[in-house]
């Protein structure tokens, strides 16, 4: 099976900018940059055979996924339980104390306690009960046609977990690296699971960085 499922985060929001936890979807609009880096993706991708190109239901990964999809000859498949980690109660706040904040819970899940959740929002499994049916379609799609690759247009937070809680990805790794946007991480189905070829700009194999590594901003 040569097709591989690419988890995109999206292009720069206005809520990026301005450092605004923004989970609850339809959500802030790409900058003028974040459709910039959707339009250099379609470049980025280009002679990879892309069978689907699937978007959580925020705007910004709609807007991110449309020019790839355009640029197939496919429509962008939006999907319910794509959409970014819910924060809960600090929705709509914005600053590196909120930031830092929500990262306490959300770093919890990959220190083997998913079931911690921010004050009003979702735990770890929370996440992955609506995520992974859209990932166990993928593979259904990825067996049906093994020479094509499915494209998700989703977010940071969630791909960070969701990537590790499927496959061989390094829970600290994942933990301390930065996914920027319209970067992604290359998943490979095999046997019970999945291998990560690639997070972002690092290619496998995925060292675990030293203990004093800092933690990568959560969204």
């Amino acid at each position: 099976m040569n097709g591989r499922l690419l988890l995109v985060r999206h292009g720069q929001s206005e809520a990026n900018v301005a450092m605004r936890l923004d989970s609850l979807p339809p959500g802030a609009p790409l900058t003028e940059d974040g459709q910039a880096q959707a339009r250099a993706l379609v470049d980025t991708l280009r002679g990879i055979p892309v069978a689907a190109v699937l978007a959580s239901r925020a705007l910004r990964a709609q807007q991110t996924a449309a020019p790839l999809a355009a640029g197939l000859g496919l429509d962008v498949d939006v999907r319910d339980g794509l959409q970014e980690t819910f924060v809960g109660d600090l929705e709509g706040q914005a600053g590196w104390p909120v930031l830092e904040e929500y990262d306490r819970a959300y770093g919890q899940w990959f220190a083997g306690s998913p079931e911690v959740a921010p004050p009003g929002g979702e735990s770890g499994h929370d996440v992955l009960a609506r995520y992974l049916p859209v990932v166990e379609d993928v593979r259904r799609l990825l067996e049906a046609d093994p020479e094509r690759s499915v494209v998700v247009v989703s977010h940071g937070a969630a791909i960070r977990w969701v990537a590790t809680s499927v496959s061989d990805l390094p829970a600290t790794f994942a933990m301390t690296t930065h996914l920027a946007n319209t970067e992604f991480a290359v998943l490979a189905p095999v046997e019970g699971g999945w291998v990560c070829e690639r997070f972002g700009a690092h290619l496998a194999p995925l060292e675990v960085p030293d203990e004093d590594a800092p933690v990568a901003p959560p969204v």
